[in-house]
């Protein structure tokens, strides 16, 4: 039983800093345009650089994902200390999602309803590999094109050396497990029918 559990944490470990070694530790450098830039709620400097992604062109249109309910698009741009200038009529909220998952299913439907076919994609780089993962499962011919933003806060180099980070990324490290394990279970029932 021991030699059993020794097995399943090592292997644990492991996975865990290859999943940190994944983590992007730089703005890619796409100049590719999207029909639309998605930003995902709940960290710094996600708004403020889809905003900024926004206004310099990268597309049309700006839809905002996870946002609580009673937020306008004028607080949006407020509390992201942006003048509302014309970009208030290119951002659209999405309030329906309050996780990861939620996120991709409420872009996915957006995106359907409007015709969209592509998207960039805004979040923290800690949590891009999940939301890559939640993403492609409820869009898997979309065009998803990842932008990292990183959190002064996150240290990513060495990060087993600073605690707050290193909690930070077993945490997603967890959930991005138990979403790959939903996911495949999700695929058997598919393929059996149900």
């Amino acid at each position: 039983m021991i030699a059993v559990l020794v097995v399943i944490l090592a292997g644990w470990l492991g996975g865990l800093f290859v999943f940190a070694a994944e983590i992007p530790r730089t703005a890619q450098a796409s100049t590719e345009k999207t029909d639309v830039i998605v930003v995902l709620t709940g960290g710094s400097l996600r708004l403020e650089q889809g905003l900024a992604l926004l206004e310099q062109g990268f597309a049309q249109k700006l839809f905002v994902s996870g946002v609580h309910r009673g937020v306008d698009v004028q607080q949006l741009l407020k509390l992201s200390r942006q003048s509302p200038r014309a970009l208030d009529c290119c951002i659209v909220l999405g309030y329906s999602a309050d996780h990861t998952a939620g996120n991709a299913s409420e872009t996915a439907e957006w995106m359907r309803e409007q015709g969209y076919r592509s998207l960039r994609l805004v979040t923290a780089s800690y949590h891009m590999p999940r939301s890559l993962a939640e993403f492609h499962r409820a869009m898997p011919v979309e065009t998803i094109v990842p932008h990292p933003v990183f959190p002064a806060t996150v240290k990513l180099d060495d990060w087993w050396r600073w605690p707050g980070t290193a909690d930070l990324i077993a945490g997603e490290y967890n959930k991005y497990l138990v979403a790959m394990l939903r996911h495949w279970g999700m695929g058997l029932l598919e393929k059996v029918g149900v």
